[in-house]
């Protein structure tokens, strides 16, 4: 496989205790980032300094510092600090470009493996690892989700074709859902990579605590425009996980308070509606965006 140039940029908050490590793992990849863009956003610990450290020993990283806006706001505010730093690469030249948080670890050929799935299937848009969690020394795959459709927003790699064609993210609470929506609906595929592990030193949610982590997940999933009746089964299946009953409460408090919160859903009609046709198709156990690709 070619070598391929692509870019990197990392939104970090309060990351201290796990920066170090993304660093050391991104610069032993075997296929290194033409550059590599860490946005400071306001943190009030060590996690500047870590970065600015990072970027006097290595001429691809490039730092940006964003002012303390006092507190941490998820969803839209972790696209306004990407944004802040994909504006000083936007015009540079890549084939992939990957939004990584700054708690992850992973071997050293991550990326030159992602890639090979890239290049495996011209109509792969979006894809990433597996992400995983360490309990008790062990290292186990956190809920995936649908590895078949979606991939996690700690660790997202987009071919520059469908980037351009999805016009970039979308600056609310689902991005890393609408993204993948709009991709499939263009005739992109996008999926987890089995396998390809990558851990999350900061167990996802953590930051925001439990509910309150939950029932933003519900919140976005009312902003993408996630059909009410596939929503409630969802909530149903989430009924069973772990912490029991904390889970689907909270989603489907998030998704029915946003139609009284004024907040508006994605306004662009026809990715709901391929979105909602896509749940109606799986509830009905017909082929979907969910099917395995």
């Amino acid at each position: 496989m070619q070598p391929r140039r692509y870019i990197i940029v990392t939104p970090v908050r309060n990351e201290e205790a796990h920066l170090r490590e993304t660093i050391k793992s991104v610069a032993a990849q075997t296929i290194r980032p033409a550059r590599w863009v860490i946005v400071n956003d306001g943190s009030d610990d060590a996690t500047g300094q870590i970065a600015d450290e990072a970027a006097k020993m290595f001429d691809w990283i490039r730092v940006v510092h964003r002012a303390d806006r006092g507190f941490r706001r998820s969803g839209g505010g972790v696209v306004e600090t990407f944004y802040d730093g994909f504006k000083l690469v936007e015009n540079e030249p890549w084939d992939y470009l990957a939004k990584l948080d700054g708690d992850l670890s992973f071997a050293p050929d991550y990326f030159e493996k992602c890639f090979q799935q890239f290049e495996a299937d011209p109509k792969l848009g979006i894809g990433g690892g597996e992400i995983c969690v360490k309990l008790d020394g062990v290292i186990e795959v956190e809920s995936k989700g649908d590895p078949a459709f979606h991939v996690r927003g700690a660790t997202k790699i987009y071919r520059q074709a469908c980037w351009q064609g999805i016009g970039g993210l979308l600056p609310e609470a689902g991005w890393d859902t609408y993204d993948e929506v709009k991709a499939n609906m263009l005739g992109w595929k996008t999926r987890t990579f089995d396998g390809l592990q990558i851990v999350h030193h900061r167990e996802t949610g953590g930051a925001d605590g439990t509910w309150k982590n939950w029932v933003k997940n519900g919140r976005a999933n009312y902003i993408v425009g996630y059909h009410p009746l596939f929503m409630f089964f969802k909530c149903v299946r989430r009924l069973f996980e772990r912490p029991y009953i904390v889970v689907a409460a909270g989603l489907w408090y998030g998704f029915v308070t946003g139609y009284f919160s004024g907040k508006p859903q994605h306004q662009e009609p026809d990715v709901i509606r391929y979105l909602r046709r896509e749940q109606l198709r799986r509830l009905m156990f017909k082929s979907s965006i969910w099917a395995a690709k």
